[in-house]
C-alpha cells in the first residue's frame, strides 16, 4: 500500500500537470467527462513513476500552458483522451 504522503505527492503532480496542459481535473469530473475511479488510477499510475522530481522540474520550468505533458508521463493518454474531448 503506498503511504499517504507519497499519495499526496502523486495527487498534487496529476493536478499540476492536468493544469499545465489546458485541464481543470475537478471540472472533468463535475461535467462527468472523467470517473472518480479514473483520477484514482491516474495517482497510482504516476506513483510508479521513477522521475517525480524530474516532473516537479518540469512543472515548474513551464510558463503558462504546455500542448503536451513530457514523454515519460504515465497519464498523458488521460489527458490527451480529455483534450480530445472524450470520457475516461
Amino acid at each position: 500500500m503506498t503511504n499517504p504522503k507519497t499519495l499526496r505527492r502523486h495527487a498534487e503532480l496529476v493536478d499540476r500537470m492536468s493544469r499545465v496542459v489546458g485541464l481543470d481535473l475537478e471540472e472533468e469530473l463535475m461535467r462527468g467527462q472523467m470517473q472518480i475511479d479514473t483520477l484514482g488510477d491516474a495517482v497510482l499510475r504516476c506513483t510508479g513513476c521513477s522521475n517525480a522530481d524530474g516532473c516537479n522540474h518540469w512543472l515548474a520550468a513551464q510558463e503558462g500552458e504546455a500542448d503536451a505533458p513530457p514523454e515519460y508521463c504515465r497519464n498523458t493518454e488521460i489527458f490527451e483522451a480529455l483534450k480530445a474531448g472524450k470520457r475516461v
